[in-house]
């Protein structure tokens, strides 16, 4: 019976699985206040209700009951009602190019958490961050994970491009206490933005260049100790520097941030740091990581591979923090010290090491479970440490490691289960 009911569900292609969250979302939309209020919840219950669980444990038999009711018995029952038809969809637009076939799933994903997120702006907040961790922790498992070395270096990439786009944007488009008066209409503010983050990336890279050329002469842990030197360097200078504030902080940053913003720059450092590892460049970097003495005499430029890959990194993290600073429109020196370092090293190390799918899975999962423990104060501190050593104790590359993402793979219909196959 269980084998029948989970082949079943194997049959549901990822597009069914959309169209089941987007009629969820949309029935919150419509009925979720009225069915908390019914169920004795003062609001629709925030990331599922676990805020509220861990709050007033009275609330958890009716927070529970929402969530299976809104969430998941729609989805699962119309996934699994308009699996043939998904299928059929699915199998139709593998026939066209596989672009139409990713943006329309892109276009329903995205159409899934704004309607989400328009429950409150709570949400919309979480749902930022958590595509800016992503970004953070594909860039830094470029280097922990398929670079095969031990970077502490992104907080200060991080810092330098928050910094960068800030001054950027507050001194063409804000009339500013620090910078005077903008240099440029605000209107043009939206559209030059993008090249506000690109310059931040590119800040960034000529940071890492900095820790590159000394500690890539070297081997063993040097890059590792240059790197937290590099971190703790640029921490400081930020400190020192009254011009953007100091050790109080940069504010005044425009709200340009927005989620669609925010979610296309995350699909496409997605779709790009996937497509690197799966290059000629990709592999080289891994052949690199497995055996560098084997791979240069196999003809791969060793030291250019992790220099490119390096700088690579340190760009896509230069504009996650131009994004994370313009999505809290403040940026502040201690952001980007210690623990930043601690919580993006337990993402990678969580999720897994040289996988797409597992930087994905570590950030996520990482971002959600600090944020839902919320109310347990200091306690948050103590389960997730432990939750971190029962993963490096039985899955010690983390929890989905080595596993790249195949679009297409992704996409298929799924018209036989897998044990049929």
């Amino acid at each position: 019976m269980k084998q029948k009911v989970w082949a079943g569900f194997s049959r549901i292609p990822l597009l069914g699985w959309f169209l089941g969250a987007l009629v969820a979302v949309i029935l919150e939309q419509f009925i979720g206040l009225r069915l908390a209020w019914a169920l004795g919840l003062p609001k629709i219950p925030a990331l599922f209700g676990v805020m509220i669980m861990l709050k007033t444990p009275l609330l958890f038999p009716g927070t529970i009951l929402y969530v299976c009711l809104i969430y998941l018995l729609p989805t699962v029952l119309i996934a699994r009602v308009i699996a043939p038809l998904a299928n059929t969809l699915a199998a139709q637009l593998l026939k066209l190019p596989i672009v139409v076939s990713v943006l329309i799933h892109l276009g329903l994903f995205y159409a899934i958490i704004h309607i989400w997120s328009g429950v409150s702006d709570y949400h919309v907040l979480t749902l930022k961050l958590v595509m800016i961790a992503i970004m953070l922790t594909l860039s830094l498992n470029l280097i922990n994970g398929y670079m095969g070395e031990f970077s502490c270096s992104h907080p200060g990439f991080m810092a330098l491009g928050a910094y960068t786009a800030s001054v950027f944007t507050i001194v063409l488009f804000v009339n500013d206490r620090f910078f005077g008066a903008a240099w440029l209409p605000p209107a043009l503010g939206p559209f030059l933005f993008p090249i506000g983050l690109i310059l931040g990336g590119l800040v960034a890279s000529v940071g890492a260049l900095v820790v590159a050329i000394p500690s890539f002469r070297t081997r063993g842990d040097y890059l590792a100790i240059i790197s937290l030197a590099f971190m703790f360097i640029v921490k400081s200078l930020i400190e020192n520097l009254e011009i953007v504030g100091g050790p109080r902080g940069l504010g005044e940053q425009p709200d340009w941030a927005n989620l669609p913003t925010v979610f296309v720059w995350a699909t496409a450092c997605i779709w790009i740091i996937n497509n690197f590892v799966r290059s000629t460049m990709g592999k080289a970097l891994n052949a690199v990581r497995d055996n560098e003495m084997a791979a240069s005499a196999m003809t791969v430029n060793t030291r250019e591979t992790k220099m490119v890959a390096f700088l690579f990194a340190a760009f896509w993290a230069g504009v996650a923090g131009g994004l994370f600073a313009h999505v809290l429109r403040y940026v502040n020196p201690g952001t980007f010290g210690i623990q930043k370092l601690a919580e993006l090293l337990a993402m990678v190390y969580f999720g897994g090491l040289n996988s797409v799918y597992g930087s994905i899975v570590g950030a996520v999962s990482i971002s959600l479970l600090s944020e839902t423990l919320r109310p347990l104060e200091i306690y948050k501190w103590i389960l997730i440490p432990l939750l971190l050593i029962l993963v490096m104790i039985y899955r010690p590359t983390g929890l989905v490691a080595f596993k790249d993402l195949n679009v297409r793979n992704l996409l298929e219909p799924k018209t036989k289960s897998t044990k049929e196959v």
